[in-house]
């Protein structure tokens, strides 16, 4: 599986993002679709889950300003970012997890490269 992460950029604070990513290549069974983010000289950490079913998780961090959504006819996934803060300044990457739930303590089978997000004060 190969997934490209894209719509990054540099928005000033309140302001909004979207990323997509696009996933390819055995993408015939059911799988989650998760973004997490990685700020300069910090531990990579989860943002937000859909899983098949379509049920969402989210970070405390982003909870109730972020969206995650998929479409899964296309292979896509979104995650809606508003009222940007500057500590939402990082790398984002998308991931895939074969199977039909999600839980944050399963293991990634695949990862995006990253799509840089800048959130200036």
């Amino acid at each position: 599986v190969q997934l490209q992460a894209y719509g990054g950029g540099l928005v000033q604070a309140g302001g909004s993002l979207r990323l997509s990513c696009q996933a390819s290549g055995r993408t015939d069974s059911t799988y989650a679709m998760v973004w997490f983010r990685q700020a300069p000289g910090k531990e990579r950490e989860f943002v937000a889950a859909i899983p098949w079913s379509g049920s969402t998780s989210y970070s405390d961090s982003v909870k109730g300003r972020f969206t995650i959504s998929r479409d899964n006819a296309k292979d896509m996934g979104y995650l809606q970012m508003n009222s940007l803060k500057p500590e939402d300044t990082a790398v984002y990457y998308c991931a895939f997890r074969y199977g039909s739930t999600w839980a944050e303590h399963y293991v990634v089978d695949y990862w995006g490269k990253g799509t840089q997000v800048t959130v200036s004060s």
